[in-house]
């Protein structure tokens, strides 16, 4: 029975490529969607882990946490120096971890820090030693594959947060590359990571807890000193309370703010998931419609072969076998519009995220599979299965003799 539907639907054969390329386009969004949506979830969870708050200058919450957290965004502005003794003095803080952004190295961004901050996103080494002097670096797994750089390489960073090879460097102060980062899958894996002191060092800012240079004076030290900012800090709480009672303390700062990840992100999958839910109401629409074009097929097919069915019929065929062969023919356009569906959707994922910077930093990726794809294809299947028979189930009522008659 199977080679006999497969015959069918050759002599039909661009009625069913039609039908096939409907029901694939339609599994397609459906795929896309669900990828993009919980691959984004799932990276923006991963790169937030261990971190229950980000202070930073007065701006946009939201723009706060895309650049300090997830590093694809500008970021607000800068903080005083001290900012960071003030949150490590309050209770409930177990860490505070300075971020020193602006600068950039073949569009990775350099981050001046501190040791713990890699220790929080479960980051270790591949090889070679943690940053300790100044203007020493330790570059993430998708840094060192892309450019290549090993252990000893110098390099300068350009001014920017994704200068690329163009706009001006920082010639005259290099920096070394002491380690290298094992695959996270987080965004320390496309991060340049240094001591803060680099960064001040790098924009001509003197590190406040130096020894004014000789010949200077304390006035002037203390000016020099006083131009040390950092861009954000990333807090986690040690207790609860710290939870409900710094926010509101940070907020009423005049020069600072206070964002939550996990707030922020979930304003963000809010906004975003109206447009999906749109998108993936057209999507369904567009598999109801497959269906029904498949129903439409068959029936059509069926009521011009309805002598074949009657014949087979006569020969012993039976009622069983008749909705067998009819079923078949649903079920394999919808497998092959299913199949196809599948893979257009992670080619799109593949080329979106090779094409499209930002994607690719949110490490999209088209090899992984979502669980909800099996429901997807099950859908598109019942559907094929449905449409074929309601058709089958109409030849069963038809008189034999009767449609014998008329075929001659």
């Amino acid at each position: 029975m199977i080679g006999l539907s497969l015959a069918y639907l050759r002599d039909r054969g661009l009625n069913t490529a039609l039908n096939i390329l409907l029901l694939a386009l339609s599994v397609a969004s459906l795929v896309i969607l669900l990828l993009f949506s919980s691959q984004l979830e799932n990276r923006f969870d991963k790169d937030a882990q261990g971190i229950d708050m980000v202070v930073g200058a007065k701006g946009s919450p939201l723009q706060l946490i895309l650049s300090s957290v997830y590093h694809v965004d500008i970021p607000t502005g800068n903080v005083p120096l001290d900012t960071v003794d003030l949150l490590r003095r309050q209770l409930g803080v177990a860490e505070a971890i300075p971020l020193a952004l602006g600068d950039s190295f073949r569009s990775f961004r350099i981050v001046g820090t501190e040791p713990a901050y890699p220790a929080l996103l479960g980051a270790s080494l591949a090889d070679g030693r943690m940053f300790a002097a100044k203007m020493e670096a330790v570059i993430g797994a998708d840094v060192a594959a892309r450019t290549g750089a090993k252990l000893g390489q110098r390099f300068v960073g350009g001014h920017g947060m994704s200068s690329g090879d163009e706009g001006p460097k920082h010639e005259e102060t290099p920096f070394i590359v002491v380690g290298r980062l094992k695959p996270t899958g987080t965004v320390i894996d496309r991060l340049i990571l240094t001591r803060v002191e680099s960064v001040w060092g790098v924009h001509g800012i003197e590190d406040p807890g130096e020894d004014h240079h000789e010949g200077e004076s304390a006035e002037d030290h203390e000016a020099h000193a006083a131009a040390a900012e950092v861009t954000a800090v990333l807090v986690r709480f040690g207790s609860p309370i710290a939870a409900v009672r710094l926010p509101g303390f940070i907020n009423r700062q005049t020069n600072l703010q206070a964002a939550v990840p996990a707030v922020e992100v979930s304003r963000l999958l809010a906004l975003v998931g109206v447009g999906l839910d749109a998108v993936r109401a057209f999507a369904l629409l567009l598999m109801l419609t497959a269906g029904l074009s498949i129903f439409v097929a068959l029936l059509t097919a069926l009521k011009e072969r309805e002598g074949d069915m009657a014949m087979l019929r006569v020969i012993g065929a039976s009622r069983a076998a008749i909705i067998g062969q009819v079923a078949s023919e649903g079920l394999i356009l919808a497998s092959a519009g299913a199949a196809l569906g599948l893979l257009l959707g992670h080619g799109v994922i593949g080329m979106a995220a090779a094409s499209i910077e930002q994607l690719r930093a949110l490490g999209l990726n088209a090899f992984a599979f979502h669980p909800g794809e099996a429901l997807i294809v099950a859908s598109a299947l019942g559907i094929g299965l449905i449409a074929a028979l309601i058709p089958a189930l109409r030849v069963l009522k038809t008189d034999i003799a009767e449609t014998l008659a008329n075929a001659r």
